[in-house]
């Protein structure tokens, strides 16, 4: 899936957050970005998205389908203060 957006000749970055199943998924998922050099945060999961282990890293990227592991649970794009689920680990 295709997350980027063109505009005045360049692409633009989306903002993603990403649930996990442990907090241990969320730190492996955390370095990986780190030593790709993206742009992220770890943060509390917001109350409004389900997650089992209450932690969550918030990121920009191009394309979120290349950083996807099996730790992590859900992927949604952030877009002004909505969520829109990108990926499942149930799908």
């Amino acid at each position: 899936m295709n997350t980027r957006y063109w505009a005045g000749g360049s692409y633009i970055s989306m903002k993603f957050i990403a649930l996990f199943f442990t907090h241990s998924g969320a730190i492996k998922f955390s370095n990986k970005l780190k030593k790709m050099g993206i742009k992220h945060d770890m943060m509390p999961a917001p109350r409004k998205l389900s997650t089992s282990c209450g932690v969550s890293v918030r990121f920009e990227a191009e394309d979120y389908t290349n950083l996807v592991i099996s730790d992590i649970d859900k992927i949604y794009q952030i877009e002004n203060s909505n969520y829109t689920l990108k990926y499942s680990s149930e799908s």
